[in-house]
């Protein structure tokens, strides 16, 4: 059964009295225990609708539930309890160490004056474990590199306890090996934290690899999902961009150049 549901949603942004719709008629399903992988070229949509999502922006027409609520009905605090964000823009973390970066995440749980009791700092310490970082636990962040500046960012949104955890390209800036080992710990994260984990990336092996459903933007704005393997299996992977020069190769999983 579906935890959050789109419900012939429509998102896009305004400028003064004019509307630019981007995506509509969305009626999508995250799950629990699931990885999801939004695809799409540049420009489809992919970050407004993350926006929507996370309640960062309002939909432009109808609207999503979680468990059932409708989540627009919920306070800020009660969905800062429902949803965490990683979001891919670079922060200036100043002198925070990872154990102070990642105790922001308890925030919805511990109120204005943000004091930890044992079991936030036992929450705190899980999550760091859980991204494999707590030898770097008493490091200055911008000591740390990319790879593990990106963990310590998952681990403040896993302390806060999140049933849903959303990631813009948090793949961006890192290098093969550091894509690939925080695929592996998302994919991980939903598997065996029970978490419905929605992450937009450009990294398409690597999603078709670890994500087990797909919310796949097409050239024609259209968007399909569905089980990872049952969206490869049916072609949509060769509408997501315009170039007649790019085609989807199912055997190495991945885009590659089409001659003339």
């Amino acid at each position: 059964m579906a935890y959050l549901e789109t419900h012939q949603l429509a998102v896009g942004y305004t400028h003064g009295k004019n509307t630019t719709t981007v995506l509509s008629d969305l009626n999508l399903e995250l799950h629990r225990g699931h990885l999801t992988a939004l695809l799409g070229q540049n420009g489809a949509g992919k970050s407004t609708l993350l926006r929507a999502i996370t309640c960062t922006t309002r939909p432009l027409h109808g609207h999503i539930t979680i468990g059932g609520a409708d989540l627009a009905t919920l306070s800020q605090r009660e969905r800062s309890r429902i949803i965490g964000l990683v979001s891919t823009d670079r922060i200036t973390l100043g002198g925070l160490t990872v154990n102070d970066l990642v105790a922001l995440g308890r925030q919805p749980h511990t109120g204005f004056l943000g004091r930890l009791n044992a079991n936030d700092r036992e929450t705190v310490a899980e999550a760091i474990a859980a991204v494999g970082i707590t030898h770097k636990a008493n490091n200055y962040m911008s000591d740390l590199s990319d790879g593990e500046r990106q963990k310590a960012m998952i681990a403040r949104a896993l302390a806060q306890a999140t049933p849903i955890i959303v990631l813009d390209e948090p793949t961006a800036f890192l290098d093969v090996a550091s894509r690939i080992e925080t695929m592996q710990l998302l994919h991980s994260l939903a598997h065996d934290h029970d978490k419905a984990v929605l992450l937009s990336s450009h990294d398409v092996s690597q999603s078709l690899l670890m994500a087990d459903d797909l919310w796949l933007i097409t050239r024609d704005r259209e968007v399909v999902a569905g089980p990872t393997q049952d969206i490869i299996a049916s072609g949509a992977m060769q509408r997501i961009f315009t170039s007649d020069n790019v085609e989807f190769n199912p055997d190495i999983l991945d885009y590659q150049y089409k001659p003339e």
